[in-house]
């Protein structure tokens, strides 16, 4: 889908904002670093826009796009945050190396989430090239990490309303 996501009411489509506050963990990517801070900065904009303090979204660096689920896993356990945000950028190289990046990063932030119940949104740009990887950091296709803070949002609002119902 080209273009930025539409912009909806509420949090995504039909989602409301719970009315306690949350915590949100962003987990970023320092491999392609200078892509990886514009995804991270559409990311908090969007949780700035939805009503979330400052102080209620961790930002936590990692080496690189490999390394996140790891990270994302060692947040979710301690209980502490109501969504994740994975953010980094894999770029196509000479080698099979960047497939095999993309695939595990996004497999294992797949497994956080479902071993853990916390959801994990997947903002991990994978380009052909550099001037891909800027087009989805901010540039004509959108924002991928702006995506993921959506999807964290809503899922965390899912999850909550979700929750109340069981028992």
């Amino acid at each position: 889908m080209a273009g930025r996501a539409p912009r909806v009411q509420g949090i995504g489509r039909g989602a409301r904002p719970a009315r306690r506050p949350r915590r949100f963990g962003v987990v970023v990517a320092r491999f392609n670093e200078e892509i990886s801070k514009r995804l991270l900065d559409g990311a908090l904009q969007v949780f700035r826009s939805h009503g979330s303090d400052p102080s209620q979204v961790e930002v936590h660096w990692v080496p690189g796009s490999f390394e996140l689920p790891q990270a994302a896993l060692h947040l979710a356990l301690t209980g502490r945050f109501a969504a994740l945000v994975c953010l980094g950028v894999v770029i196509r190289g000479e080698t099979p190396h960047f497939e095999h990046v993309a695939r595990e990063a996004a497999a294992g932030i797949r497994e956080v989430a479902l071993a853990t119940g916390v959801p994990a949104a997947f903002g991990v740009v994978t380009a052909l090239n550099e001037a891909q990887a800027w087009e989805r950091a901010g540039g004509k296709v959108g924002n991928r990490g702006e995506e993921a803070a959506l999807a964290a949002l809503e899922m965390a609002e899912f999850v909550s309303r979700v929750g109340r119902r069981r028992g």
